[in-house]
């Protein structure tokens, strides 16, 4: 960490809004840079400016956390189903650790490495050996001394507990994050429960991130927060949900949705909506709020702009952008420039432009979870066999 700058705990601890940044797996797959499916961040190693400008641009719009690309980068994610790269787990994570020191040095931000939900988990390996693979990741992040730890979309507690165990033992500040929502976790673990779990495990900071749109996984967080308060427990709070909405989700969320993840684009929530967002959170008690899958930086910025008085901070992109559309008060057009007054943005209800859609999807409710036939990983690709099955099997729900 640099001199002069304050850790998490540090922030936190003093009640001040500590803003994340956004999703790159999905911002950097529409840039061309991060193949859908996989989802791997080889990136950092193949592609390392695009990485570092889409750090900046967070950076930017006033995050104050630089997470590192690592997203999935264990190794037994990287080699799942035919995924052949010619980087290494380690020379990802190393990669994306630079990075990210190198874009928060910048500015006033800390840097968090990630781990998350392993294949090796979902094909029933052991405690022993999926902690294995937290380890070796951990061994990259104590190597270039990342500030603290995010152990982050784990749809079962039960491995997230694992991954939490696994980096309290580097004595860094550890925060946990489910992809779960008000249901709980796939096998029907509470968020209140879930979260006791987590402070029990070690976690300082414990909260939900993806799978959900923000007011739901506020509304999981909350949940949590309230589980932890009654088990006479402590903890400060997270929450980085996606930018879609997705009131029609069931328990596994958005990837159920038939339009995942091509098909996304009408749910993406408006910048206003994120003020709403970040103002709920704030309310509920979350100080660290950022974002997930759909995240791009202008939304990270409404964030920012939300909470403004409260961080005593304006963030440097909002230097482009005027609260509440003041900036149209220049616009050529008079009806335009009407628009520039908050009630009108805050009243909006955007329209799709869609006129045969409906409103909401089906989700495909497979309900199938860990230790199911259907979850067990396999390193070779999927074969052309199997797709039929899966295409076949598709069709009957």
């Amino acid at each position: 960490m640099a001199p002069g700058k304050k850790g998490v705990l540090e922030r936190l601890d003093a009640g001040e809004v500590v803003i994340g940044d956004g999703g790159f797996v999905f911002a950097l797959e529409k840039r061309g840079y991060v193949k859908a499916g996989p989802w791997t961040p080889e990136a950092a190693a193949e592609h390392p400016e695009a990485v570092r400008q889409l750090h900046r641009e967070f950076l930017r719009a006033g995050a104050n956390v630089m997470q590192t690309f690592t997203f999935y980068a264990s190794d037994d994610k990287l080699e799942n189903r035919g995924n052949k790269l010619s980087f290494t787990g380690a020379q990802i994570n190393e990669a994306a650790c630079d990075l990210a020191r190198e874009v928060a040095n910048e500015g006033d931000a800390l840097v968090a490495g990630g781990v998350s939900q392993t294949p090796s988990y979902l094909s029933c390996k052991s405690e022993t050996e999926v902690k294995a693979i937290f380890k070796r990741q951990l061994d990259v992040f104590i190597k270039k001394d990342v500030d603290f730890l995010i152990a982050e979309y784990f749809e079962h507690v039960e491995e997230a507990v694992w991954a939490v165990e696994v980096l309290r033992e580097t004595g860094k500040t550890v925060a946990a994050c489910l992809c779960i929502g008000p249901e709980g976790d796939m096998h029907g673990v509470s968020p209140g429960d879930c979260a006791v779990k987590l402070v029990k495990a070690g976690a300082q900071i414990v909260g939900i991130n993806c799978h959900f749109d923000p007011m739901t996984c506020v509304q999981a967080v909350k949940m949590m927060k309230e589980g932890v308060e009654k088990a006479g427990l402590k903890a400060h709070y997270i929450v980085q949900p996606l930018a879609f909405h997705t009131p029609d989700c069931s328990c596994q969320g958005f990837i159920d949705l038939p339009e995942f993840p091509f098909g996304l684009e009408p749910r993406i929530l408006t910048r206003w909506d994120m003020h709403k967002y970040a103002r709920e959170a704030y309310n509920v008690g979350i100080r660290f709020i950022g974002g997930c899958c759909g995240f791009e930086p202008y939304h990270i910025r409404a964030i920012a702009e939300e909470l403004t008085q409260e961080r005593g901070i304006v963030a440097a992109g909002s230097e482009k952008h005027g609260m509440w559309g003041a900036g149209l008060e220049m616009h050529t057009k008079p009806w335009v420039r009407a628009r520039a007054r908050r009630d009108y943005w805050e009243n909006l209800k955007p329209a799709s432009g869609r006129p045969l859609c409906p409103s909401m999807s089906s989700p495909d409710g497979w309900g199938v979870t860990k230790g199911h036939t259907d979850l067990m990983q396999q390193k070779e690709a999927t074969s052309q066999d199997q797709l039929k099955q899966l295409f076949d099997r598709s069709k009957s729900h």
